[in-house]
């Protein structure tokens, strides 16, 4: 039963730092297009790269440290559930990421100028701002996996957390489309008003 405990306590603590780690990565994703300028938004963009590789650490760490303790470990396990979305935001997310940090920078000289509209609008890009606010929910939905409330698979109690899970990605997604849309929008207003101001030619 002792090995038991401390195997259960373990795999909470991973699963935990899991957990914590990318629901930051999703609050900074989510807080990415409210940057108020240029440098601000750099900050924000290498800040948020800096806790995705975070995230990625603790992955790595997690079926290191479940093979150094004797017993079974449910952490593993728990850590499938942000497996992909997280894979997302390491491969997608941080492309996007590199190119907005590289879009901020060539504000450099000028680090207070507002935020251009399309670059806010690529800051707001669903396959930027989706995937760590779902791994962040996946990794809260492995907790209960860590703490051998259940069993996975084939336990009722995961697959009503699966639906809660997907209900939330649809939402999710959602919401970062409209936004993105909305941004994108405005970006293309100027373009649409100097069309609107350029005279025709006349003959």
């Amino acid at each position: 039963m002792k090995a038991v405990d401390v195997n259960t306590v373990a795999d909470l603590i991973l699963v935990s730092a899991l957990a914590a780690v990318w629901l930051a990565a999703g609050l900074l994703a989510d807080a990415l297009p409210a940057a108020r300028s240029a440098l601000d938004l750099r900050r924000r963009a290498g800040a948020l790269s800096i806790v995705i590789g975070g995230g990625a650490a603790v992955f790595v760490a997690i079926p290191v440290v479940s093979a150094l303790i004797p017993g079974q470990s449910a952490a593993p396990a728990a850590a499938l559930l942000p497996a992909v979305p997280a894979l997302l935001a390491l491969t997608t997310s941080l492309r996007r990421l590199t190119q907005i940090r590289r879009g901020a920078g060539a504000f450099a000289s000028a680090p207070l100028t507002p935020v251009p509209p399309a670059l806010r609008a690529a800051a707001a890009h669903p396959m930027l701002t989706t995937p760590p606010q779902v791994a962040g929910l996946a990794a809260l939905i492995g907790l209960p996996v860590a703490a051998r409330l259940v069993t996975v698979p084939g336990a009722d109690v995961a697959g009503i957390a699966i639906t809660v899970v997907g209900a939330a990605v649809v939402a999710i997604g959602v919401r970062a489309a409209l936004r993105h849309s909305r941004l994108s929008m405005l970006a293309l207003a100027p373009i649409r008003s100097d069309r609107r101001r350029t005279p025709v030619g006349t003959r």
